[in-house]
């Protein structure tokens, strides 16, 4: 057991040396850009599946709400949250259609999507990132492995260094705080 518990914290380690060295910047794009995004007003849009769709509302919910500090509510939407939406989109336009449809409804141009994928290979993610990309939605995704297709239509790919599901879903989280305290310096 200690085994395993002692591998794993040495794989966070060093996973997080690796992106200090190699993501900060695209980290200090995305948080520029995202508050850039909040203080003309407009709306963050976030999306994934399983335990990314669970970071999504995460986020949200740190905005919409707070982080560290109080503050005005800040437009965020988790498009993973509503279940009526979800399977009535499934179930008439099929799943690859879940988000899409949703941001089709509420986004509009300078809005901004982060999408969530430790692959970069879902079929709703990327159908997602190119409706965005179509309507003058900046598009940040959080991926893992390669990048997959994701990395080759999103605006501003960060993608984590590592094939290890876990560890990169560690990182996605670890990344959106990192922003989530960022917009917290640049709103009262």
């Amino acid at each position: 057991m200690k085994n395993i518990i002692n591998f794993s914290i040495l794989e966070h380690q060093k996973l997080i040396n690796k992106i200090s060295k190699e993501l900060t910047n695209n980290i200090d794009i995305a948080s520029k850009q995202v508050v850039k995004v909040l203080k003309n007003n407009k709306t963050i849009f976030l999306a994934g599946n399983g335990g990314s769709a669970a970071d999504s509302q995460h986020i949200a919910a740190e905005l919409v709400g707070q982080f560290k500090k109080k503050r005005k509510p800040l437009k965020a939407i988790a498009l993973t949250t509503d279940t009526s939406n979800l399977t009535a989109i499934g179930n008439d336009f099929g799943y690859a259609n879940v988000f899409k449809r949703q941001l089709a409804a509420l986004g509009e141009k300078g809005d901004l999507l982060i999408s969530i994928s430790t692959s970069g290979k879902s079929k709703n993610i990327i159908d997602l990132i190119r409706f965005a990309n179509q309507n003058k939605i900046f598009t940040i995704s959080l991926l893992g492995k390669k990048g997959g297709k994701c990395k080759k239509i999103s605006k501003l790919p960060i993608i984590i260094p590592s094939d290890d599901t876990a560890r990169i879903q560690e990182m996605h989280i670890l990344v959106l705080h990192i922003i989530c305290e960022i917009i917290d310096k640049n709103f009262s």
